[in-house]
């Protein structure tokens, strides 16, 4: 947990922009190819379109987190990127209204038990995401901490399969 406060303390400094600009340089892809379609569902500002799944939803101190994965595999390796998914995580307060403001990152521990260093996500489009690469088959898990503008550090565990 101190590591983690640490990490995510030290993401407070790091510059974001032009991780930011690259990201949303890739032919639109900051919307990650997605348009809405009568029918689709549409979670907390997350479309829901063909290759997303949602991870879950948790609470913690007052505070939902909804959590989707995005197979972006063909896209990206159109683009020469070894990325797969689009993890992202849009959080809801207490009061119902979308936190799109605030510090959040993600360690991933992969199939064999190993768990990565945190990546942050940046906010974008009423979440927080990145494109990230799970390139083996087996169960993820998602270890999400944050410091929103409450000041309170949250963190929230997702469970995603890749096939």
């Amino acid at each position: 947990m101190k590591n983690f406060t640490l990490i995510l303390a030290a993401m407070l400094t790091l510059t974001t922009a032009p991780a930011w600009a690259m990201h949303h340089d890739k032919g639109g892809h900051g919307d990650h190819g997605q348009m809405q379609i009568p029918g689709q569902e549409s979670h907390a500002g997350m479309k829901m379109g063909a290759g997303m799944a949602m991870l879950g939803e948790q609470t913690v101190e007052g505070v939902k987190a909804m959590a989707h994965a995005n197979d972006v595999k063909a896209a990206m390796a159109k683009m020469g990127m070894k990325e797969t998914h689009h993890f992202m995580v849009a959080f809801v307060g207490k009061d119902g209204k979308q936190i799109t403001e605030g510090t959040v990152a993600v360690k991933i521990q992969n199939p064999a038990g190993t768990v990565g260093e945190a990546i942050p996500l940046m906010g974008m489009q009423e979440h927080f995401g990145a494109d990230i690469v799970l390139a083996e088959k087996g169960t993820y898990t998602f270890k999400v901490g944050t410091k929103l503008p409450d000041g309170l550090v949250r963190q929230y565990e997702f469970k995603y399969e890749v096939k």
